[in-house]
């Protein structure tokens, strides 16, 4: 059972501009349109826990619903989802490792975790099993960072690396736990 964080960052470590902006994103020429390989990953996993910052950003475009899975928001404010919505889409509270019970109790094994905050908050409370970090070639100078403070440092092994569209570098890293004897 993993927690999987895809997701893009600027080279200085942002998910979005100053102003909340994603038109960054786009930044790169995308001749064929390719989503990069986002399908693929939306294949392999089981739901999406998304924060509701993201929720919000993601349900106000002017786009189909891009989720093919179901979708779990994590947020204290939210009391429903637009009609449109309602069973794809799910509020939820709890802490990391209540979300992870429940949704593992409900047979989904593998989650896509998905929003700075809740990428963030998840990383505080070492839930992330794996992260799959797309850097665009382009520096923000501030925006929303990827990475907050920790209680600690947490280890991650690199599995690989891809280049998409000759800029996109796309880094794939696993949770390296310690054994007890390693801890000591």
């Amino acid at each position: 059972m993993s927690n999987i964080v895809y997701i893009a960052a600027s080279l200085d470590g942002f998910i979005a501009d100053k102003d909340g902006g994603l038109n960054w994103l786009q930044s790169v020429p995308n001749p064929e349109n390719s989503d990069l390989g986002f399908a693929d990953f939306l294949d392999s996993i089981d739901c999406i826990v998304m924060g509701r910052n993201t929720f919000e950003t993601v349900a106000a475009m002017d786009i189909q619903w891009p989720y093919p899975k179901h979708v779990f928001v994590l947020s204290n404010a939210l009391k429903s989802v637009p009609e449109k919505l309602k069973g794809r889409v799910e509020i939820i509270k709890g802490s990391p490792d209540e979300i992870t019970a429940m949704l593992d109790e409900l047979g989904y094994e593998r989650k896509y975790i998905d929003g700075g905050k809740t990428i963030q908050i998840f990383l505080e409370c070492d839930r992330i099993d794996e992260m799959i970090i797309s850097r665009l070639p382009i520096l923000l100078g501030g925006g929303t960072p990827l990475f907050g403070v920790l209680p600690e440092h947490l280890m991650f092994e690199h599995t690989a690396t891809d280049v998409l569209l000759n800029e996109i570098v796309v880094s794939r890293y696993r949770r390296k736990r310690l054994s007890a004897t390693e801890k000591k």
